[in-house]
């Protein structure tokens, strides 16, 4: 696995991480304790440097797993952990206050058994505190050495450039995929322009594009698809178009969906690190396996004119959480 700079900030991380959100939280019931420290441990000997979690995972066990599974790699892997809800909670409100964030550093820090964050996100922006006082606080917890590098979290163009200001901003953590391409519209400039990482979540449409999903799927009643537009049945069987040109291309490489629209991702910019997440340890191989598989420039150009034809169905996220995201 080859390594990728986020941004011009020097950190360097495997060129796809692992994230870790389903292992504990939002896609059904938690997996197996001891199944996923052995997937954890397989990630890294297959070369996976970069692990993705978040406080409210859980909330906190997904830190805390993270903390035993990763303790013996500790000088080999770069953690990011995430704050920006009250109590931890992401059913509550946001709270990126001074306070919160510096207790969230320090709980945090004894969960995952580390002595300095790798990355720091806020969540998603508060609007209730001021984007500098974010960032300073961010900033002295650098200082202070408790923590490496900032990032943010689905973040909008100005939030990006009022943070940036006061505190270099390593990396964006937002969606993106060949279902959700409004980055490229603002974001994705931008980021270019500051030096800035792009880490991509959900790069495989929290798994539809994988094409083990379709119109029949049923979801254990805790996943949270169950609440997402862009997953009733109706909106499945209108985007499944897009999962049938990933498979077209798949064929001719030999490869799988998901391979191809990994690839794609790594296509766009050479600073952008997707983060798909997996329980399972034959979903892991193939996503490591995508780095075996080369998109021609003119497999992209297919890819790109026959994405043109298709209209994706469904809003990304239900209205209530929609508000919290592009601020």
């Amino acid at each position: 696995m080859k390594n990728r700079t986020l941004g011009t900030s020097g950190l360097q991380v495997s060129a796809m991480g692992l994230g870790c959100m389903g292992m504990s939280f939002g896609y059904g019931p938690a997996g197996d304790k001891k199944e996923m420290i052995t997937l954890l441990h397989a990630a890294v000997e297959k070369g996976i440097t970069f692990f993705d979690t978040a406080e409210c995972y859980g909330p906190f066990t997904n830190e805390i797993l993270l903390g035993e599974a990763l303790s013996p790699f500790r000088n080999q892997v770069v953690i990011a952990t995430k704050f920006g809800f009250q109590d931890g909670d992401s059913k509550k409100g946001l709270d990126s206050s001074p306070a919160r964030i510096r207790a969230v550093a320090e709980a945090s820090l004894k969960r995952l058994n580390i002595e300095a964050i790798d990355l720091f996100y806020q969540h998603r922006v508060d609007p209730n505190v001021p984007m500098e006082e974010v960032a300073g606080t961010v900033k002295d917890l650098i200082k202070e050495g408790k923590v490496k590098h900032f990032g943010l979290s689905e973040a909008g163009v100005e939030s990006i450039r009022l943070a940036h200001a006061v505190q270099p901003v390593t990396a964006l953590q937002s969606e993106y995929s060949l279902w959700w391409r409004e980055p490229e519209l603002e974001i994705i400039p931008t980021l270019e322009e500051l030096g800035i990482g792009f880490v991509p979540f959900s790069p495989l449409g929290k798994g539809f594009l994988t094409g083990k999903i379709n119109e029949n799927t049923e979801f254990d009643k805790t996943d949270f698809r169950n609440i997402v537009p862009r997953f009733s049945a109706e909106a499945r069987k209108a985007n499944q178009a897009m999962v049938d040109l990933l498979n077209n291309i798949a064929r001719e490489k030999e490869a799988t969906p998901a391979q191809i629209a990994l690839n794609w991702l790594w296509a766009q910019k050479p600073w952008i690190v997707p983060i798909p997440g997996t329980t399972k340890l034959h979903r892991l191989e193939e996503n490591i396996g995508a780095r075996e598989v080369e998109l021609t420039s003119e497999d992209l150009q297919q890819i790109e004119e026959a994405a043109k034809q298709i209209q994706i169905q469904g809003a990304r996220y239900p209205e209530h959480l929609q508000k919290r995201v592009g601020k």
